[in-house]
């Protein structure tokens, strides 16, 4: 019997999946303030002990780890930011001492969309694109911040042009600072949690008026016994139970949500985009402007993208979180999302820009250089990394990072942990013994960091220029130029956990792991729409595969 009316019951259908995406979109975004919300609680007061020893933030590079640390914490380079601002104002620390921490501020802010790209960790394909795509605003933060400290060490650069500027710019204390993002989520996250922003911003300054202040959950508001959100019913209005326990709830609740609701992502926008759709899609969002000559200019329009709408959303973590998901589902590519994660850079620093503008009092002059910094930090490493196609390192050592993470999965976790967390506090421990002890590991540690990269560059353009002995890593021990044995332990130590463990079963042979890495990274690399040639490739790798067995 043929159905009444099939064309209204797609649409309905349609209508049904939209509104789902768009709830899961909207939960999304609760869940990763939750989460920033969770890192401040569990923070604490340990904020304010990174800046006790002013002594050491006169080392430029323990500056950067403690911006790191910083921002990790409170999951909010904007609210580091303000946090170095208040430290700069109070007097603490002149603002060249500031300006290496609003460089490692920049690294902190995208952990939020590396943790995100965990939650693709079940399909290798899908994690390796948004491993890639989450990565690449890491390597872009770091090598920047390499760079450019290097740069403002031996010059002065950001400090002098940004000190002139604010020196010759008429000050407006009108200007007020866009939050349209938060109009919509408010209503729900203010009824779940609420924070003191002016106890955390007293801790972090070692202000003495918030020294005694036990909780950093808001407390007494007018007119009622315990204030009207979820977890006051928690804090010392209700069951009065620490700050840290608290903060551990709220961080499992907003994983939780936040992998149910990216979950529930992918499923509604593979569900509502078919075949078609999804082809269109991808050629209008990964083919450059058919103008002859004009195409070059396609990272640029989405760079502005990225920019606008982190203007609009008022947080890159939330623009660049957003984007890790969509990378992974091949909606996007790498080649676009590093162009509007660069924009989404610039965005977040014209915010803080505004912010800065409109707080007024006696230190402006120091709020405004400190955003100036931060946004010519930015465009700076722009310039450098992305108009000469050949400097866009970010893309293919994030690529790479992508498919060491498809090859072994472990390598993620192992990666968010050292990257930032062990390597700043190991970088701040032995800052603690003083700067020639730092100096007398740091520089044989750098000196052979670069050259095993000009060893391996040579490896593969130049091999004919090296002695025999290195022209390949096999004359080093296994577990030196390898990852396998790492890998086998894990997955015994692990083996319940399907998503820690490697390619290294018994029955996986290495010819195979490679063969199906190395399709997967073709099928990425060939033109979105070709899917005959993907279907020809995905059979000579089967087929390679199963002679290999055979044999």
């Amino acid at each position: 019997m043929k159905k009444p009316y099939p064309g209204v019951v797609k649409v309905a259908l349609a209508v049904v999946k939209l509104t789902l995406l768009l709830t899961c979109l909207y939960f999304f975004i609760c869940s990763l303030s939750f989460l920033s919300n969770s890192f401040r609680i569990l923070g604490g007061k340990n904020i304010g002990g990174l800046f006790q020893k002013s002594e050491l933030l006169q080392n430029p590079i323990v500056g950067v780890m403690i911006g790191i640390l910083v921002t990790v914490l409170v999951q909010s380079s904007s609210t580091s930011t303000s946090i170095i601002v208040g430290l700069v104002a109070a007097g603490a620390a002149p603002v060249s001492t500031a300006i290496p921490m609003v460089m490692g501020a920049n690294i902190g802010t995208s952990v939020t969309n590396t943790i995100v790209s965990f939650t693709q960790a079940a399909e290798r394909s899908e994690f390796r694109r948004a491993f890639a795509a989450a990565t690449v605003h890491d390597m872009f933060n770091w090598l920047t911040v390499i760079l450019m400290l290097i740069i403002e060490v031996i010059t002065g650069f950001l400090e002098t042009i940004t000190g002139e500027m604010v020196n010759s710019i008429g000050l407006d204390n009108d200007v007020s600072n866009p939050d349209f993002l938060k109009v919509l989520t408010n209503p729900f996250t203010k009824s779940i949690i609420q924070l003191n922003k002016k106890v955390l911003k007293g801790w972090a300054q070692n202000d003495p008026k918030y020294e005694n202040a036990t909780t950093i959950l808001k407390t007494g508001c007018k007119d009622v016994e315990i204030c009207p959100y979820l977890f006051a019913h928690l804090g010392p209005e209700g069951a009065d139970i620490d700050d840290v326990y608290t903060g551990i709830m709220l961080l499992i609740a907003s994983l939780c949500m936040l992998s149910g609701c990216l979950i529930g992502m992918v499923k509604c926008l593979n569900s509502l985009l078919g075949d078609d759709v999804r082809r269109f899609i991808q050629k209008v969002i990964n083919t450059d402007i058919p103008i002859k000559g004009l195409g070059w200019l396609t990272g640029y329009l989405f760079m502005l993208l990225g920019a606008v709408i982190t203007v609009l959303v008022q947080s890159s973590s939330v623009f660049t979180s957003t984007l890790t998901p969509l990378a992974g589902a091949g909606l996007v590519s790498l080649e676009r999302v590093y162009p509007m994660t660069l924009g989404s850079n610039i965005g977040t620093t014209t915010t803080s820009l505004l912010a800065s503008m409109a707080a007024g009092g006696d230190h402006i002059s120091e709020a405004l250089q400190i955003a100036l910094v931060h946004l010519f930090f930015n465009i700076c490493g722009i310039i450098i990394f992305y108009p000469v196609p050949f400097m866009r390192w970010p893309i293919p050592m994030s690529k790479k990072l992508g498919d060491i993470t498809a090859q072994y999965r472990w390598f993620s976790l192992f990666y968010l942990i050292f990257m930032f967390l062990l390597f700043p506090l190991f970088i701040f421990g032995i800052s603690l013994g003083g700067p020639i002890a730092m100096y007398i590991i740091l520089i044989p540690l750098s000196i052979l960091i670069i050259l095993i990269i000009i060893i391996n560059i040579f490896q593969k353009h130049r091999s004919s220029l090296l002695p025999e002995v290195l022209k390949t890593w096999n004359f080093l021990p296994l577990f030196l130029r390898s990852l396998d044995p790492y890998d086998k332990l894990i997955s015994r130590a692990f083996g319940w956990c399907k998503c820690c463990r490697g390619d290294t079963d018994d029955e996986t042979s290495i010819e195979e792991k490679k063969g199906r890495i190395d399709m997967n990274v073709k099928m990425d690399n060939l033109d979105i729409h070709n899917k005959e040639e993907k279907d020809t490739i995905e059979k000579n790798v089967k087929m390679d595969n199963l002679g290999f067995q055979n044999d």
